[in-house]
């Protein structure tokens, strides 16, 4: 992250909505924004029902069917207190507000997301049941946010292993440059090293022999080593594993987050790495990977 990030009003934005996977959210952003010290805001957003006003007699929705509505947006505010309450430890505690918007969800957490550090939702809502697609808000967001997009899974957001790395998806372009930033960065505040993995699929090379693959991971590690190592200098407590794979992107970095914390992707790279393009990939990553991951949009 650059340094004026670290001074954005929202700091680590959360939306929430009741649901059990904005809940284990809460508890993944809280844990950042004590690590990064920044503040946490917790954001529910109350979509309009005026299409709906035909429905009901005289055009007019009943009072009573909008504070259902608001009834809902108190609880899933006190839910998310109630998470960050619960998991308040030591001393350096950031500061947590919350704030109710109108509106459609992704235009408001989109909007916010222009003052925000960092973008924080689950991988799906309260009335999203299919666990193989990516939510309609989360997918909103990693196409659309200002401010790079944590997706955070119930499962993944309480995850216990003995100081697992940091995984970053790259391909060695420019483009993938602050999806690098944010992966050396989370690698230092949580003191563990980073694992780079780049996937190379501009051609079948099935058919190498083992010496000519060699060869050409040695070729392709080279120029990404360079870039790499930069970074190293500037973070010389974090440890740097690359490795360059022949497989299919998405199944390359579903099956290497097994053994991470934390899978930090681009937003899009350079033409022939298609693994490191936002869409189909992308979107696989972020649903089929049980830890949080992070998209890097750019501001």
């Amino acid at each position: 992250m650059s340094a004026a990030d670290s001074d954005a009003p929202h700091g680590i934005v959360v939306g929430v909505d009741g649901s059990s996977w904005s809940q284990a959210a809460v508890r993944w952003a809280m844990a950042e924004a004590t690590l990064r010290g920044v503040d946490l805001t917790i954001a529910h957003v109350i979509t309009p029902l005026s299409a709906s006003t035909l429905l009901w007699p005289g055009g007019r929705i009943p009072e009573e069917v909008l504070a259902i509505q608001d009834n809902d947006a108190r609880r899933a505010i006190a839910d998310a207190i109630r998470v960050v309450q619960e998991n308040l430890t030591g001393r350096s505690r950031p500061q947590v507000r919350s704030e109710v918007l109108h509106g459609g969800v992704v235009p408001i957490l989109t909007g916010l997301s222009r003052s925000a550090e960092l973008m924080v939702v689950g991988p799906r809502g309260r009335n999203e049941q299919h666990r193989r697609l990516l939510g309609t808000v989360a997918n909103g967001l990693i196409h659309h946010a200002c401010c790079p997009v944590a997706i955070v899974h119930e499962t993944g957001a309480a995850r216990e292993s003995a100081r697992p790395p940091v995984l970053l998806g790259t391909d060695g372009s420019p483009a993938s440059e602050l999806a690098t930033e944010i992966a050396f960065r989370e690698a230092v505040l949580r003191g563990v090293d980073l694992v780079a993995l780049h996937v190379l699929v501009d051609s079948d090379m099935s058919g190498l022999f083992a010496a000519e693959w060699s060869a050409l991971q040695a070729v392709v590690q080279k120029p990404i080593a360079e870039r790499l190592g930069a970074w190293e200098e500037r973070n010389p407590g974090v440890s740097v594993n690359l490795e360059v794979q022949f497989d299919r992107p998405a199944d390359a970095l579903i099956a290497a987050s097994e053994g991470a914390q934390l899978v930090v992707v681009g937003s899009r790279g350079r033409g022939g790495f298609t693994g490191m393009l936002l869409g189909s990939v992308s979107s696989a990553v972020a649903q089929e990977v049980r830890v949080p991951v992070i998209v890097a949009r750019p501001r």
